[in-house]
């Protein structure tokens, strides 16, 4: 049983506080309190207890956080609001779980949404888990480029969610054309997963290679074991079994399921085009 099926059915012994816990407990019509401390104790093991907490926190801010860049330019557009539906498919959520993550987008679209306090607990709750805080982000920056390029608003508010969690400005633009080259490489190979409805024009082979190589964040005169090296790196921070240990919550290991195998089809392409 998931975390949340264990909250609904009132057997849980793990609790969330602090902003995150206000927001989940809404969304669930539970009230989480996590202690007197203002986020409850961060547990440095993963013992069961510790998971699930983190599990509640990634999910609550996935979902809430998104909800607030959908609305960083003053309005959530179609597209933002498909993406965010497309997210919850590809985790295929039970209905439980899709009714939560509608509330939590909801109440991040509100003025008054905590973001700082909600980004700075979720930092807190991850404990030095980048690789949680990696995908977190990638999450975020697809549903900002969902009805196109990233806009000044958007930005703005991914840069200061990057800045509280410890992502330098180099590896959040490095981050984003990574994702930008794989919305297009996803579109030449039909995979409708990635980007909602957002219009990418068909690509010759020439750009889809190129495409490939900004995927592995390399360029196109990079050599052999350079190639091999950006591609082990990239599919070891997606491996689902790694961020399963360290503490996503299963429903959105698929998700990181899709970017391993879209970083090995881009592997394979450039493989193909050099006879490696």
């Amino acid at each position: 049983m998931s975390w949340l099926g264990k909250i609904l059915g009132g057997t849980f012994g793990f609790l969330l506080g602090g902003p995150l816990g206000g927001l989940l407990g809404a969304a669930i019509g539970h009230k989480l309190d996590g202690g007197k401390d203002k986020y409850a104790q961060i547990e440095s093991d993963l013992s069961p207890g510790a998971q699930h907490r983190i599990q509640m926190a990634f999910f609550t801010a996935t979902f809430s956080v998104m909800g607030h860049v959908a609305r960083a330019d003053g309005r959530v557009s179609e597209a933002e609001i498909t993406v965010a539906r497309t997210v919850m498919n590809r985790m295929d959520l039970s209905e439980g779980m899709r009714r939560t993550a509608i509330d939590l987008f909801t109440r991040g679209k509100q003025p008054d949404f905590p973001l700082r306090e909600a980004v700075e607990q979720f930092r807190k709750e991850c404990h030095r888990r980048y690789a949680l805080i990696r995908i977190f982000l990638e999450i975020q920056l697809e549903a900002a480029f969902a009805d196109g390029p990233v806009n000044l608003a958007e930005e703005r508010v991914l840069i200061g969610i990057c800045d509280q969690l410890r992502i330098s400005r180099f590896e959040y633009h490095a981050m984003k054309g990574r994702l930008d080259a794989a919305i297009r490489f996803a579109r030449a190979y039909q995979n409708s997963s990635y980007g909602g409805h957002r219009s990418v024009p068909p690509r010759r082979r020439e750009d889809t290679l190129e495409d490939a190589y900004a995927m592995l964040g390399i360029e196109a005169s990079a050599g052999t074991e350079e190639i091999k090296r950006a591609y082990r790196k990239l599919i070891s921070r997606h491996h689902p079994d790694k961020l399963l240990a360290k503490g996503m919550p299963e429903e959105m290991v698929r998700i990181a399921n899709e970017k391993t195998q879209q970083i090995r089809k881009a592997y394979e392409v450039i493989a193909a085009a050099r006879n490696l």
